[in-house]
């Protein structure tokens, strides 16, 4: 189907209500809360029960299959974000949001049902497909919870004090942080469906109360999707990811199953971009990247999705691998990090929401997380667990500073007209981060491991004993502290992109 806009005359834009006040609102914000918590804990919640499920559906091929468990999700999420974008701006966020949220629903069942690991992997693609408009939407949904209805002829502006779109930000961020832990927790006392069936009640219950309660304005004028560019999208973030999952892992780098996807990957970003300088009405409009604000917006959010890459998955094995301890009690590390990441968060919502720049929280939030990534370099198979618990509490006042706002300072840029595919547009970038800080993080450290470790890889150290197991314990901490002094520079580039933003300031 061709993308060329033929809309027609533009109709009276029509809404199922004002914008909910008083009770209803605080209702809908709860209801968007759970919404992501749902989403974001079901991206990685199944890392820390991968073993209860192999044991259950496929105890002899199904460890060769659980990458393809855990990217399933990720992979249709990220290849959905810029159309949910579009979608929103074109249909209005609420049918979007119920359509995105009934996909991740028939998901979940799906994957409670499953009975092999191959539809267990599909019934994942299903969901991801589900949960990443969820990520996306439902900030688009928050950010118009806090709009004040417009007068004839004007946009809608947030109501000052009444920013609730980096709310969604924070708790994606501390829902991060808090998924291994939960789905270990599920897998260890009810049972590994159960990951996935606890999903179905909640989620019905918000989908009934959204329909009932949500008022949004609704779109009608007639447009035409981009469905070629939304394609195009899809094709250049699969092809990516799945570099990122393969390389150096499943093959060489230099393998022709890897470079072959390198090229897919870059043509299809060539085609993409060339088709959103040509189409009426792309679905990541170019226009975008002219504002200063998004542009250094999207790049810092790109660079966060490095670092928290190189903090939350490399701590853990760290943990784990170094010092011993069990993955569901790792697990629990995490917990100062998601409370610094909401409680600061919220804190530098309503500062910001007083009339406070929002540069500074962005360039306090880089400078927080690069220190924290600093001490991290400085971890030895000897350094104090309470070291540890302090970086990630450091790491967690950072990135709640950081998440919330940046979100907020790209919905307050962009035109009114584009605010779904601004939003979908730093997801996309700060998902596109971490993918590919997971595949350079993972070659260094395989690297510097090979070069000064004993012989082997990460995964023979459970296996070795006595000097052997020293010299293998000292390289992996020297490969784990090159990874975090790696995901330190990404930060100091991220705090001079902060350092050059405009001073902002809330609208009012």
């Amino acid at each position: 189907m061709s993308g060329t806009a033929t809309a027609s005359a533009p109709r009276q834009t029509a809404t199922d209500g004002q914008p909910a006040g008083g009770r209803s609102a605080t209702i809908a914000v709860a209801l968007c809360i759970v919404t992501i918590l749902l989403a974001v804990l079901d991206s990685n919640i199944v890392s820390s029960a991968t073993v209860p499920i192999v044991r259950d559906l496929d105890p002899v091929h199904g460890v060769d299959r659980i990458p393809w468990l855990i990217a399933a999700y990720q992979l249709a999420a990220t290849a959905a974000l810029p159309l949910y974008g579009k979608l929103c701006d074109t249909l209005g966020s609420k049918k979007v949001f119920i359509g995105a949220l009934a996909t991740f629903l028939t998901g979940s069942a799906l994957c409670g049902l499953a009975q092999s690991m191959g539809e267990l992997i599909a019934a994942r693609a299903v969901q991801g497909i589900g949960g990443g408009g969820l990520m996306s939407v439902t900030m688009v949904v928050l950010r118009q919870l806090g709009t004040a209805g417009p007068k004839k002829g004007e946009d809608a502006k947030p109501r000052s004090g009444d920013r609730k779109g980096s709310v969604g930000g924070i708790i994606a961020g501390a829902g991060m942080a808090l998924g291994p832990w939960l789905g270990g927790a599920l897998a260890d006392h009810a049972g590994w469906r159960w990951i996935f069936y606890v999903n179905l009640p909640v989620g019905i219950a918000v989908l009934i109360a959204a329909v009932v309660v949500v008022k949004l304005p609704v779109r009608t004028t007639r447009h035409r999707i981009d469905f070629l560019g939304a394609g195009l999208a899809a094709a250049f973030s699969t092809a990516l990811l799945l570099v990122t999952e393969w390389g150096g892992e499943d093959y060489a780098w230099t393998s022709p199953v890897v470079v072959g996807l390198a090229v897919a990957a870059a043509v299809a970003l060539g085609l993409f971009l060339r088709r959103q300088a040509t189409a009426a009405e792309p679905i990541l409009p170019l226009s975008l990247f002219r504002l200063r604000l998004m542009r250094y917006g999207f790049a810092i959010q790109g660079l966060v999705g490095v670092a928290m890459m190189g903090s939350i998955v490399y701590v853990m094995i760290y943990l784990q691998v170094v010092r011993g301890v069990a993955a569901t009690s790792a697990g629990l590390f995490l917990v100062p990090m998601a409370i610094g990441m909401t409680v600061v968060g919220l804190l530098s919502g309503r500062l910001v929401a007083a009339g406070w720049s929002q540069k500074t929280f962005v360039v306090s939030g880089t400078v927080c997380a690069s220190a924290a990534l600093a001490l991290l370099t400085t971890l030895d198979t000897d350094t104090g667990l309470w070291t540890v618990r302090g970086a990630l509490l450091l790491m967690g006042i950072g990135f709640g500073q950081l998440i919330g706002q940046l979100i907020e300072l790209v919905q307050d840029t962009a035109p009114p007209a584009q605010l779904g595919v601004a939003t979908t547009g730093i997801r996309f970038f700060q998902t596109l981060g971490t993918a590919l800080g997971a595949s350079l993080f993972g070659a260094l450290l395989s690297r510097v491991y090979a070069a000064k470790g004993p012989g082997g890889t990460t995964s023979d150290i459970g296996h070795l004993t006595g000097s052997a197991r020293h010299q293998a314990l000292k390289a992996f901490v020297t490969s784990a502290d090159v990874v975090f002094a790696c995901a330190t520079g990404a930060m100091i580039l991220a705090l001079i992109l902060a350092i050059r933003l405009p001073g902002t300031r809330t609208r009012a």
